[in-house]
């Protein structure tokens, strides 16, 4: 049966997570200064994105909150202990830099238009609802999306087979009747394909090394291969 829907990853595959908050991080200690415990900004930068997935991993794994994983990443990329109000405030001045950056990659637009007509779309993000929902409705594309799954509302994370299947069940389609594609060749494309689904790694870096995966550089040539979806047999890829 052929593909009838494509299901998205959302940070760093539709939207560059990675630019925004690094551009929104250098403003925001622009502002409000180097902590003491970094060389350069640059140094300082490297931290915050570490920090950032260790903290997002506790969340995944249910061991704190939303708002509590930004407060302890806070206190510990300042080393200082913070009360809550204190930490809460200081990554708000941080996510107002971050907003003002946010942006689509650049062919997100034109493959969703020329997706449009021939199949489904859907999202599944290991984040929480509220914040990709707002994410994708101020870049003016949630409408363009079925529907919306993420793992902190879901309780299960990617690459677990059961968040795919949940997102497949939210497009009332069998998991072979779904392409994902997303910037992680574990979590995202492998991931998917030991859940039934077709599995797309979208390597935007260049990092190949992923023979066993059907890889794209670029989300032009995601059309091509959908329409010609007998390559999905074997591992493909482009550019």
């Amino acid at each position: 049966m052929p593909i009838r829907a494509v299901l998205w990853d959302i940070d760093d595959t539709l939207f560059d997570h990675t630019g925004a908050d690094r551009t929104g991080m250098r403003q925001h200690l622009e502002r409000e200064g180097l902590p003491e415990a970094y060389a350069s900004v640059d140094v300082a930068l490297d931290a915050w994105r570490a920090l950032s997935d260790r903290h997002w991993a506790r969340v995944i794994a249910g061991e704190t909150d939303f708002p509590g994983q930004r407060r302890d990443r806070v206190r510990e990329f300042l080393s200082r202990d913070l009360e809550d109000a204190e930490a809460q405030a200081w990554f708000g001045r941080h996510a107002a830099h971050y907003e003002a950056a946010w942006a689509l990659f650049p062919d997100v637009l034109p493959v969703l238009d020329l997706l449009a007509g021939g199949y489904r779309h859907g999202l599944l993000s290991n984040a929480a609802t509220r914040h990709q929902h707002h994410k994708l409705t101020t870049l003016g594309v949630r409408d363009r999306f079925e529907a919306l799954v993420c793992a902190v509302e879901l309780g299960i994370p990617k690459p677990e087979a059961g968040a795919f299947h949940a997102a497949c069940e939210a497009l009332v389609l069998e998991p072979h009747e779904v392409a994902y594609v997303g910037d992680e060749p574990d979590i995202d494309a492998s991931g998917a394909v030991a859940a039934g689904l077709t599995g797309i790694w979208l390597d935007r870096r260049g990092r190949g090394g992923r023979p066993d995966l059907v890889t794209i550089t670029g989300l032009d040539q995601l059309p091509g291969l959908l329409a010609g979806d007998t390559r999905f047999g074997a591992p493909d890829t482009f550019g």
